[in-house]
């Protein structure tokens, strides 16, 4: 090839080049200000928003396997919750470990180490960004530095069967707040008072395996079925004989409260079908109650006072101290609390025996298997 050809053939090059240069210019342009308005970001960092809410997440603990956060299925049993408190010293070094994957060199070591202060505080501040339910393009979002991360892991059927579950935490006790507020009291309307706290992660890790981490200490933890709809129910309540019997706490009609002193009572069944309701027979010892706030005029309850006697609002578990509502309780003793459930020695007989039943063929070389 000739010089003028080869001089043609890099103009033609540079002409390419510059205007794939021009095209990727006017790409970002759209892209960059459109993506920085739609997601919530405090405004520029150091940091880049993607790698800040990647690294946010890792410490979030989405990318960990579950069998690193519980080792044997029997530190969570069914029907089981498991309170916890994050080590942000763990998770720090969990994203020095990511971060570190990227270094080559010693200069390159020695770079991070002088920046990762500044990553640190800006994945700090970007753990509240993972999670922003009803976040609005433009809104406010949280800032500032980072505190204690807690939460909990709840294996139960309640997680499979109320996929929608509430979870609230509170970072004071309604109990010890004056006025006092009953537990079932506690609404929406409450959460500044008692300081609700922020969730940072709610998800389903199974069908019925629940993680949920809160940013802060909270006090009173709250789990609620939804609010949808109207529902109608009973009350199992302890019998005194080491049973439940069932029961419902009446009504006035008039006001939808509970009648004060409490009236309780007991649910009829009918013979021989166990769990289904004499409907007729609960109607009439409501009746014969003898208190006239909850019954019509005649005597006689129709259908609409038993649909009001009989409404349930979603129930509502409250964890807590439970030595406020009940002064009998006793104190939960840590040693209790802390006392592993599996230990080494259980592991190894069980290892062993999951060896055993898949014959020498996953024995190691020299173990006494086939090479």
């Amino acid at each position: 090839m000739t010089e003028a050809g080869l001089s043609s053939g890099r103009r033609l090059l540079t002409a390419v080049d510059g205007e794939v240069t021009k095209a990727l210019l006017g790409l970002i342009d759209q892209l960059v200000p459109q993506a920085s308005e739609d997601a919530p970001d405090p405004g520029p960092r150091r940091v880049p928003r993607d790698l800040r809410l990647w690294l946010a997440r890792l410490r979030l603990l989405e990318p960990v396997p579950f069998s690193h956060l519980v080792a044997d299925a029997s530190l969570l049993p069914a029907e089981s919750i498991r309170f916890f408190h994050l080590d942000r010293g763990w998770t720090d070094a969990l994203v020095e470990g990511a971060l570190g994957v990227g270094t080559v060199t010693t200069s390159d070591r020695a770079v991070l180490e002088q920046v990762y202060p500044v990553v640190r505080d800006e994945v700090d501040e970007a753990e509240r960004l993972v999670r922003l339910p009803g976040w609005e393009r433009g809104a406010d979002v949280p800032s500032g530095p980072a505190g204690p991360v807690t939460g909990f892991l709840l294996r139960s059927r309640l997680v499979s069967g109320w996929p929608a579950l509430h979870v609230r935490a509170y970072a004071k006790d309604n109990l010890l707040e004056r006025p006092v507020e009953a537990d079932d009291a506690v609404d929406d309307a409450d959460g500044g008072r008692l300081g609700r706290l922020t969730l940072l992660r709610m998800e389903r890790l199974a069908p019925a395996v629940l993680l949920v981490l809160i940013d802060g200490f909270p006090q009173v933890v709250h789990l609620e079925e939804p609010r949808a709809g109207v529902q109608y129910g009973i009350d199992s309540l302890p019998d005194g004989a080491g049973g439940l019997a069932a029961s419902i706490e009446l009504r006035d009609v008039r006001t939808a409260q509970r009648l004060v002193p409490p009236v309780q009572v007991k649910v009829p069944f009918r013979r021989g079908a166990p769990g289904v309701v004499h409907v007729a027979e609960l109607a009439r010892r409501i009746g014969a109650n003898g208190d006239p706030a909850h019954v019509l005029t005649d005597g006689q309850v129709d259908a609409a006072e038993l649909g009001m006697e009989l409404l349930q609002f979603p129930f509502r578990a409250v964890f807590g101290d439970r030595t406020l509502s009940d002064p009998q309780a006793r104190q939960v003793e840590l040693d209790a609390v802390f006392r592993p459930a599996l230990g080494y020695a259980q592991l190894v007989a069980r290892f062993d025996a999951v060896r055993a039943d898949l014959g020498p063929a996953v024995l190691p070389r020299g173990g006494g298997g086939q090479p």
